[in-house]
């Protein structure tokens, strides 16, 4: 019988805890705690059903990376300890099955996401999703067996954190294809540096639109608990699926990655509005020095190409404000402002676009044409090409209703970027990229003109003046500033996210190009020496074609 002491110490403790004898808490499998190598039902069922919640309400009670060992090593277990040649679970379908290493054919397994995976047998069709194991694999496992016991698995790893690692959690947007990883093990014996590489084939419609897949594979020795990597196993894109050749055993999966996520197009963005402002900085010194020279030098007054010039530098940087402008303002303000934004930003654009190609034509006509070249009134001709035609292509573009909101999603529909732009991609291609296109291949075609008639010279006069052979060469950098020639490196931004880099940075600075060039033209101690051959001077030295 309990003493009053001890009656009154046991209520007091039962009051301080609050609890009484109520039911102990329920132990949370989620957080991986003394899970790993418990495989038996209670615990398997458990973890696999809080595997699942995981996936559904990215619970921040949930271990990932204790979770992702769990499921690592199950497949050990698997080979090493379980009796069952097959299981059946919601998030994992495995097959388990000896097999003699004196086999004389391939071994073809298919992986349907929603069945076990099974032996196809000779004289059936290859599944979409399948495994082939050359005949050579198990001749090449280490160690002398007469049979290998060898497991394979398909787990649906959902949409949450799990089995992202690192990597992929920094690239939003990027995922592992229809979430399902593919695994396949012959135990703890690490199995590398195959002869023949094992064939993984993920079935896809289509590859889906500004992305990339690749063939990876869950490598444990990086960071804490792992994260994906490529090495050693290359990818063979196909018409309705991806072949992974794979030259090891582990999990395997077909990441997913958008060319341009949300953290690129933000990088991208940057890089541009950066670029953009030194670039008008640029264009302004541009534009004043002009305006100095025109009413310093009595010469300006009169010659086309520095006003073609600052025509283009103008066009540029009222394109640079209008970007700067938007991109700043993105979807804010009514419907009808961000009409007038996208029509402004176009206008400026094909201004740009425009006055490249007027550039290129007065070109043609003083390096190519040269004789016969007498136009009345000539720079207001170019100027009513220059700034009017644009107009009336934003006027049929507008009475279109073309302009709106435009948006950039990544390959899980969030929004990378939103400016008002294009709401019509009809109207984007036949006036942007259609115009770009026509004005981009005359203005290349001239430039290739230009150059041979100007290497001509240089082989020419190479015996008599020094270092003719860089001149030509700036000469043709700074000719490709006012034809665009940067522009036409977004015809190579398909090949990978490094020349969109490479086309935001160098065609944003276009502006700076383009004073370059003409400071070098038209600064006082180029125009007291115009005699210097290289041809840097001449092409803008030449006759004027008109008289105004």
């Amino acid at each position: 019988m309990a003493t009053p002491w001890g009656v009154g110490t046991l209520l007091l403790l039962l009051l301080a805890s609050g609890e009484g004898a109520g039911p102990e808490e329920p132990r949370n499998f989620c957080l991986g705690l003394d899970i790993q190598d418990q495989y038996d039902p209670f615990y398997l069922n458990r973890t696999g059903e809080c595997f699942a919640r995981c996936l559904q309400l990215g619970n921040v009670s949930c271990n990932p990376e204790k979770l992702e060992r769990y499921w690592l090593h199950y497949e050990f277990y698997l080979v090493e300890k379980n009796l069952e040649d097959r299981v059946d679970m919601p998030f994992v379908k495995a097959l388990v099955q000896n097999f003699s290493t004196d086999t004389s054919e391939d071994l073809l397994f298919s992986l349907k996401p929603s069945q076990i995976p099974r032996q196809v047998m000779m004289g059936e069709d290859k599944p979409p999703d399948r495994v082939r194991l050359p005949r050579s694999f198990f001749a090449s496992l280490p160690g002398s067996r007469s049979a290998v016991r060898l497991a394979i698995s398909v787990l649906d790893i959902g949409a949450g954190d799990l089995f992202k690692g690192p990597q992929l959690r920094l690239e939003d947007g990027s995922s592992v294809l229809n979430n399902h990883m593919v695994g396949l093990s012959v135990g703890r014996t690490p199995v590398t540096r195959l002869p023949e590489p094992l064939e993984i084939t993920f079935s896809h419609q289509r590859q889906p639109p500004n992305s990339t897949l690749t063939c990876v594979f869950w490598d444990v020795n990086k960071g804490p608990a792992g994260d994906w990597d490529s090495k050693g196993c290359s990818t063979e894109l196909g018409a309705e699926g991806t072949v992974c050749h794979c030259d090891h055993l582990t999990f395997f999966a077909l990441l997913l990655r958008p060319v341009l996520d949300r953290a690129t197009a933000q990088v991208l963005t940057h890089i541009s509005q950066a670029g953009c402002g030194v670039s008008m900085i640029f264009l302004a010194f541009t534009i004043v020095l002009y305006l100095t020279l025109r009413f310093s030098l009595q010469r300006f007054k009169s010659e086309d190409a520095p006003k073609i010039h600052v025509a283009l530098s103008s066009s540029l940087f009222l394109l640079n404000l209008a970007f700067l402008v938007s991109v700043g303002s993105g979807s804010a303000g009514s419907r009808a402002a961000c009409w007038i934004r996208g029509a402004i930003f176009h206008y400026f654009l094909l201004c740009t676009f425009t006055w490249m190609g007027l550039e290129a034509f007065h070109l043609y006509l003083l390096v190519i044409k040269v004789f016969n070249t007498y136009f009345g009134h000539y720079y207001l001709k170019l100027s009513l090409v220059g700034w009017g035609l644009p107009a009336l292509m934003v006027i049929g573009t507008g009475s279109a209703n073309s302009y709106g909101l435009y948006t950039i999603r990544d390959q899980e529909n969030r929004t990378s970027l939103e400016l008002c732009w294009f709401q019509k991609e009809p109207a984007l291609y036949a006036t942007v990229h259609g115009y770009f296109l026509i004005t981009f291949l005359f203005g290349a075609v001239v430039l290739a003109l230009v150059a041979w008639k100007i290497f001509t010279l240089s082989s020419v006069t190479a015996g008599k003046e020094q270092g003719q052979s860089w001149k030509a060469v700036l000469t043709i950098l700074g000719l490709s500033s006012l034809v665009g020639v940067t522009w036409g490196l977004a015809v190579l931004t398909p090949l990978g996210l490094s020349t969109i880099y490479i086309f935001a940075l160098f065609n944003s600075l276009q502006g700076v190009f383009i004073f370059c060039w003409f400071a070098i033209l038209y600064l006082p101690g180029q125009i007291s020496t115009p005699s210097s051959s290289g041809g840097t001077g001449r092409l803008d030295q030449a006759p004027s074609v008109s008289h105004e």
